[in-house]
């Protein structure tokens, strides 16, 4: 989910950066991020446009066309961030979900779990958000919020469901000639992986979960990782091994970073 919030703690801090070129396929086909391609990840504050890295992932309500454009310009892939499994207060569509499929809060401030069986009313939707990223030049989406099945949403979600709305959302943006991520949801990786073109994961390591995105790997598709709360040297060195892109970034999500 969007990071919004700041945590206290100290984390000690190594710097570093791993680049390897992208495989963009065959002229006129979607963006096939390759294991190990390094990224930025920014969700609030101003856009630093000036990390040099192939692959920057941002919000794909909060930038203009212009801003995906520049970044174009400076060589960089270009992911958006949206999110498909909650409702957003403060989005500019929020108003056209009904209450009806609005569920218990997230966690985070103003945001609520979608009932995902109700893709009668939220393919539409999503469509559009996703239909908002290509009108914008994105070459990706980062879909968030993608294991509700897993969590407390006020509706008695089961993983049939999770895995018959993800794919929607994969078809959505495949069938607009954007690649996709799958965010999290590690138990269903191996029933997704053929239908997503990477991975992003938050703290696999901190919960000694990084293994369970080998199948990304061995499909040859990018696991763009992040922790918040370990020092790079206690989870570096086996992103390493495993061809994660990985880096430390504080949970608000801004433009500090520190990769491995």
């Amino acid at each position: 989910m969007k990071r919004v919030l700041f945590l206290l703690g100290s984390l000690v801090l190594l710097a570093g950066c791993t680049s390897v070129p992208e495989d963009n396929g065959k002229p006129g086909s979607r963006w096939h991020p390759r294991p190990g391609v390094a990224w930025q990840w920014q969700l609030s504050g101003r856009l630093d446009k000036t990390v040099d890295v192939p692959v920057y992932d941002i919000d794909g309500f909060d930038h203009s066309r212009a801003t995906v454009a520049d970044l174009h310009r400076r060589g960089r892939k270009v992911i958006c961030y949206i999110s498909t499994g909650a409702w957003e207060e403060f989005r500019p569509d929020a108003a056209k979900f009904p209450k009806a499929v609005l569920g218990r809060g997230n966690g985070w401030k103003g945001e609520r779990w979608l009932d995902i069986r109700r893709t009668d009313v939220l393919e539409p939707l999503m469509a559009a958000r996703v239909d908002l990223c290509r009108e914008k030049g994105f070459d990706a989406v980062e879909p968030d919020n993608m294991d509700g099945y897993l969590n407390r949403t006020g509706f008695p979600l089961k993983a049939a469901d999770q895995l018959r709305y993800n794919r929607l959302i994969a078809k959505l943006a495949h069938d607009r000639g954007l690649a996709v991520g799958l965010k999290n949801d590690l138990d269903q990786i191996p029933q997704l992986v053929g239908d997503f073109d990477f991975a992003v994961n938050e703290q696999c390591a901190q919960y000694k979960e990084c293994g369970r995105l080998k199948p990304f790997i061995a499909a040859n598709k990018a696991v763009f990782h992040v922790e918040y709360e370990l020092r790079t040297s206690g989870f570096c060195p086996e992103a390493r091994r495993l061809k994660l892109s990985s880096m430390l970034k504080k949970y608000a999500l801004g433009a500090w970073r520190r990769a491995c």
